[in-house]
């Protein structure tokens, strides 16, 4: 092997001096300033970012790469053969006496326009570390190409904010630069008229929580930014400082950064580059369908509500085509425990001679009784623990403030996992098959734990969640078992089905609008961290804390949960005539029902509204038709609910050919019509309509 050498087919490390180094796939190229300490990152001619450089906070103050003496190689280039591909790996090591060593390793494949990166802060005597800077500069331009907004002077570089978690109702935010705003494991800058943009995020989730900092004060241009491991504050829930991490050692997490001519394959291949470091949790069963008890009656829940329901749906919509292939979920939500142990064990008799599968609801690392409490024996410790000793704890030995009036259980706690296996236990014994494990984040949250070799939130919560996940397991529970996360942090993401992709979603079309504003920006995790997204339970007609809706406006919410992804649990009480009626008015499209048990989210046809949704989504599947080639299905919503709208869809800016004739059937409606070059689409208030587009002829 040479340094100077090509080393694979595609990717080259070479020498131009004693100081610059490069590695570069043809894509895009790594610049190592090995007299400066930073390095820089090139791709495709479109993104260039000069003077990166690594830090960490150490002893009260911050050092960067930047301020070290002596930088160099470490040892050679290592080829690489894994799941991004083929490629090579190069480190770069920063020296100064009194400071820890600070080691960076760069990862580039073939044909890929992304790098990754991790970085170690070394001592010898060991040190402790709450915050690692894995990126840093703010010299990133991209440059943009021409489009259709360019002319009119609308395409701006505008920046995306993922949300940490998808508590109290928290919003997606796309919007143009000059602005300042934090987002939590991931990260976009791009512009929405040509699409370019930067990708860039943690994907390895075992120890930190991952910020990214971005700060511009004029149009275009990037005044801050920096990705740190280490984030901790309001928006992570945490109270507390996050946790110092210890060792001679310590690993920032695996970084991804890339540039990519469309910003949405580049949130996809950010997903994928999760999955391939971390796959996510198989399951092998159909899409699943059924009904949630919450919205239709939450702390009223009782037995006629929940044996009515499975029932109605066995006798009067499960004919009419609405099924997964399988069968249906009937699930309790909170205040299961209003059922008597005779009602609840008639319950699950009567769902099981439907035919359908019963599932339930649990919070395992939250507490909400008050400190009269703190007394009570924990469940399956045998009164070894109560409650008030699995709390979290800080540094001084108090509970860790609540969120939402519950206090977090320390995960890493004997008493919490005992607490685990005994509902586990419990819940298989009783014939469950599916769980919504809901306010999770308080699993995550930042303190001082039990185990004092778990040091920080996210540890904690993998090493919790994990441990219930393998008591879920089909090894052991015997069978299938889904694992569903509602309120819940976006990672990590291996042991659980699906997650809920927002906060509670109702039935009016400002719901639907916010569920929607979640998929506009995290489509991309439907079958690559989850298997599936939720959408949460679907209100055809009326949730329990809320008006009826009309009729377009409860089959925009069942539209949006049909192009998610998605789970299809419904959320109404059919004992009332207008959610029966609407049930066997839709349920019973099979067009519709057929997409919904497709498993495949809608990708937004635009981006960059603020915290708004988009209005159009495209899904593209091969399809065996007559007159060949894929079927195209499109999801078009008006969130207006007092006045109608027309929308005008260019077909070639959907990925459709412009020079091609398209049958369209509208799917709700039966009805059928052809076009070319664009969609033009009429909408009464608070009304959805979803579209078959298939080939007729080339014009």
């Amino acid at each position: 092997m040479t340094i100077n050498g090509t080393i694979t087919e595609k990717v080259r490390f070479w020498v131009e001096s004693d100081t610059l180094k490069f590695l570069d796939n043809g894509l895009g190229r790594l610049s190592f300033d090995l007299a400066g300490g930073t390095f820089a990152w090139t791709c495709r001619e479109a993104l260039v970012w000069h003077e990166i450089r690594s830090a960490f906070r150490w002893q009260g103050r911050e050092y960067h790469t930047g301020l070290y003496e002596r930088h160099e190689v470490i040892g050679e280039p290592k080829e690489l053969s894994d799941a991004f591909g083929c490629g090579l790996q190069v480190g770069i090591r920063h020296e100064k006496p009194g400071l820890p060593i600070v080691e960076q390793y760069f990862s580039l494949y073939e044909q890929q326009p992304f790098f990754l990166i991790r970085v170690v802060v070394a001592a010898e005597g060991g040190l402790k570390l709450n915050r690692i800077v894995v990126l840093q500069s703010a010299k990133l331009s991209i440059e943009n190409a021409p489009s259709r907004h360019e002319a009119s002077g609308e395409d701006q570089l505008h920046a995306l904010r993922i949300p940490y978690d998808n508590d109290k109702w928290v919003r997606y935010i796309a919007q143009p630069l000059p602005w300042e705003t934090e987002s939590y494991e991931a990260a976009a800058l791009f512009y929405p008229g040509s699409r370019r943009g930067f990708v860039t995020g943690s994907v390895s989730h075992d120890v930190w929580k991952t910020g990214i900092r971005i700060r511009s004060e004029r149009a275009g241009r990037l005044d801050e930014f920096e990705l740190y491991a280490g984030a901790a504050g309001v928006m992570t829930r945490d109270t507390q400082p996050h946790g110092y991490v210890h060792g001679p050692r310590v690993e920032s997490p695996l970084v991804f950064a890339g540039y990519y001519d469309d910003y949405r394959e580049g949130l996809e291949a950010y997903g994928q580059a999760n999955a391939a470091v971390e796959p996510p949790l198989k399951w092998e069963g159909g899409v699943p369908f059924g009904w949630n008890s919450w919205s239709a009656a939450m702390s009223t829940l009782d037995y006629e509500l929940y044996t009515s329901t499975s029932d109605f749906l066995r006798g009067e919509v499960q004919p009419l085509g609405f099924e997964s292939g399988e069968t249906l979920y009937i699930n309790f939500d909170a205040f299961w425990d209003r059922l008597t142990a005779e009602e609840m064990a008639d319950a699950l008799r009567r769902v099981r001679e439907n035919g359908h599968k019963p599932g339930t609801y649990w919070t395992p690392f939250a507490f909400w009784g008050s400190p009269e409490q703190f007394s009570r024996e924990v469940e399956g410790t045998g009164g070894k623990y109560t409650y008030g000793e699995i709390l979290l704890r800080d540094a001084e030995g108090e509970i860790v403030a609540d969120i939402a009036g519950g206090l977090a259980i320390d995960p890493t706690h004997p008493g919490a996992l005992q607490r685990i296996d005994w509902f586990t236990e419990k819940i298989i014994r009783e014939g469950f098959e599916y769980v919504k494990l809901d306010f999770m984040a308080h699993g995550a949250l930042e303190g001082k734990h039990y185990d004092p070799a778990i040091t920080t939130g996210i540890a904690a919560y993998r090493h919790g969640l994990s441990y219930l996940a393998s008591k879920l397991s089909p090894e052991a529970v015997g069978r299938p078992f889904f694992i569903n996360l509602s309120i819940a942090p976006l990672f990590p993401y291996a042991f659980a089905h699906s997650r809920r992709i927002s906060c509670d979603v109702f039935g009016q079309i400002g719901d639907t609008e916010y569920l929607l504003n979640s998929l506009t920006y995290g489509w991309w995790m439907n079958g690559c961290l989850y298997r599936f997204n939720d959408p949460d339970h679907t209100v055809l007609y009326k949730s329990f804390n809320q008006d009826e809706t009309g009729w377009h406006e409860g089959r925009s919410r069942l539209t949006a949960s049909v192009i998610a992804g998605t789970l299809l649990l419904l959320g109404d009480d059919f004992r009332k005539e207008g959610a029966a009626e609407r049930a066997k008015a839709w349920l019973g499209n099979r067009a519709v029902m057929d997409i919904a048990r497709l498993g495949q989210t809608f990708r937004p046809l635009e981006g960059g509204f603020g915290d708004r949704a988009a209005d159009v989504f495209v899904l593209e599947v091969p399809a065996s038709n007559p007159e060949g080639g894929d079927a195209w299905y499109m999801a078009v919503f008006n969130f207006d609910g007092t006045k109608g709208a027309r929308k005008t869809v260019s077909l070639s800016r959907a990925g459709l050919n412009p020079k091609v004739l398209y049958r369209v059937d509208d799917l709700w409606e039966g009805t059928e019509q052809e076009t070319a070059g664009e969609l033009v689409v009429d909408l009464k208030p608070a009304e959805a309509k979803l579209f078959k587009l298939t080939q007729r002829t080339v014009i």
